[in-house]
């Protein structure tokens, strides 16, 4: 495996870890539709949240949080209605990102609830 994926792989499961501390109820992880995939699903005060996970070993150049395109939001609402409706859910839902910053000085989590908004 890719280093980078390695990297992807480890910053998923410490935002896991991260949400479960807070509360939320991890509904699924990685769950795709087509080619499209939503990092993490939970539930939390009686909301769905949606997280999109961004990994990397410095904050320099851009924050992961900047790396979410509107190309990439568009993937992950696409992705998100498809899991809303296959799960019959009805409950309001947010988007949110979680930047975790992997390095020798440590590891640093940045939760950024509301990142944005779906457009249609």
């Amino acid at each position: 495996m890719a280093i980078h994926n390695e990297i992807g792989e480890k910053g998923e499961a410490l935002a896991k870890a991260f949400l479960e501390k807070k509360g939320y109820e991890i509904l699924s992880t990685n769950y795709r539709f087509k080619k499209l995939e939503i990092d993490i699903i939970a539930i939390y005060q009686n909301q769905l949240v949606v997280v999109e996970v961004k990994t990397r070993q410095s904050p320099y150049l851009a924050g992961p949080e900047d790396t979410v395109s509107k190309t990439k939001q568009k993937g992950i609402v696409k992705c998100a209605n498809n899991y809303i409706t296959e799960n019959e859910i009805d409950i309001d839902t947010r988007f949110d990102i979680i930047s975790v910053i992997l390095n020798q000085k440590g590891t640093k989590i940045e939760h950024i609830e509301d990142a944005f908004y779906p457009t249609v």
